[in-house]
């Protein structure tokens, strides 16, 4: 009698393989990435001859355009990490940059800057009162924050701003907007600016392109800029090197658990989400000091882009100021460089996903390799029978640069376990 030992063998899933974990990026992959992208965009000024994209002023916009939505997207990582969805970034910022207007043009921009981290903080201890203390639905209530800032910075702006015979009114405010503020100072290395500068000039083939984006971080940087990187870092060692950000995070993936230690989950949450709410206040505060007065609709939607940043950035701040990067380089190109410029996009555009098809198929997924390089023959043929991109689209880049961002990164995302789950003290017993 024979035994057939070649007859498949039904395995549980217990006895299946685990799936091998997904490879990390690591710091020279990171800077291999970073060279391919420095490279492409050399190739692409060359090939279109669209200088704005490597030329240091476009950087200098690009830096200044990514701050307030790096800053919300942080906020948003803060609160988020402990468990608390935060819609209400926009609001945030409003209130921010309207605190910003009504302090800065007496006392100067640091005193706005202040007054706009106090302005979100506000904003960020209503949202934890409502979702944390009362259990309100994290989305209602983040949706009910940004309503309400946009009708009680409209309210206090007509009646501080723009009230006959004001200060604020005789110092050039009205309905719309405060009076101007000072200058926030800038910082510029010299010896290192001019010497960059030189080089590109030159427009030499990927070295003054390189040295073109050198020069825009040395170049006229604002001290809130400055200050923003140092957020980020402290931010990071905050949250992964130390207990307190061990504690938070833990509230974040599991309540319940984190409580049976010791956790004061309650004490967490309230504190994540006030300091959510002042970063993200500190960027609306950025907003209205970078063009010296507080505006009506001035954060134009930049607390929702920091929201996508945050989750482009998989709740991490490296990737979060990544995300930032991205979204401020295609917010100042499409203000500085135009329809030409946007137009050369299209092209670079075309071979990243001629990359992304060959990268799909060989991960087997045929249908979604077929999806981008169809994209990319509709790209290159829009490259090619026109000049130019309408401006409607224009103006619209960096919103659909964050639609294409999200839709590539979906696969590898994981948010928190417990994120926007209701938590109740002692639910557990």
């Amino acid at each position: 009698m024979s035994t057939n030992l070649t007859a498949p063998v039904d395995q549980s899933p217990q006895q299946q393989k685990p799936k091998s974990p997904r490879a990390k990026l690591s710091y020279p992959k990171v800077l291999l990435l970073v060279a391919g992208g420095l490279i492409l965009l050399s190739l692409l000024r060359v090939i279109t001859g669209a200088t704005n994209l490597t030329e240091s002023g476009q950087y200098i916009a690009a830096l200044n355009a990514a701050v307030p939505i790096g800053l919300a997207g942080l906020g948003g990582l803060w609160a988020e990490r402990s468990g608390v969805i935060n819609i209400g970034l926009e609001g945030m910022m409003m209130l921010g940059a309207f605190s910003a207007g009504v302090v800065g043009w007496e006392h100067g921009p640091w005193a706005a800057a202040l007054a706009g981290v106090v302005g979100g903080a506000l904003g960020g201890l209503l949202h934890a009162v409502v979702t944390v203390t009362f259990g309100v639905d994290h989305i209602i209530s983040g949706v009910a924050i940004n309503i309400m800032a946009l009708g009680v910075t409209q309210f206090l702006a007509k009646l501080w701003f723009g009230a006959d015979g004001s200060a604020a009114a005789t110092a050039g405010g009205n309905d719309k907007q405060s009076p101007p503020m000072p200058d926030m100072p800038t910082f510029t290395v010299p010896g290192l600016s001019d010497w960059l500068h030189s080089i590109e000039q030159h427009h030499w083939f990927l070295v003054s392109d390189v040295a073109g984006i050198l020069g825009s971080l040395v170049t006229n940087v604002s001290w809130l800029t400055l200050l923003t990187v140092v957020i980020f870092v402290l931010s990071a060692f905050v949250l992964w090197r130390s207990a307190f950000g061990l504690r938070l995070r833990s509230c974040g993936e599991g309540p319940i658990a984190a409580e049976s230690l010791g956790v004061n989950v309650y004490r967490y949450k309230y504190a994540a989400v006030t300091v959510s709410g002042a970063l993200a206040g500190l960027g609306g505060a950025f907003l209205a000091i970078y063009v010296h007065i507080y505006q009506d609709g001035q954060t134009g939607g930049r607390g929702y882009i920091g929201l996508a940043t945050m989750i482009f950035g998989n709740w991490r701040p490296g990737g979060v100021a990544m995300g930032a990067g991205l979204f401020g380089f295609m917010d100042a190109l499409q203000l500085r460089g135009g329809g030409p410029t946007v137009h050369a996009l299209l092209l670079l555009l075309a071979v990243l996903l001629i990359g992304l098809a060959v990268w799909k198929v060989r991960a087997g997924q045929r249908t979604q390799a077929v999806i981008s390089l169809a994209a990319a023959v509709l790209l290159t043929v829009w490259y090619t029978t026109t000049d130019t991109v309408p401006l409607e689209i224009v103006g619209v880049a960096p919103y659909i640069a964050t639609l294409l961002v999200l839709s590539l990164a979906a696969q590898r995302l994981r948010a928190p376990k417990a994120i926007g789950k209701i938590y109740r003290r002692g639910q557990g017993k």
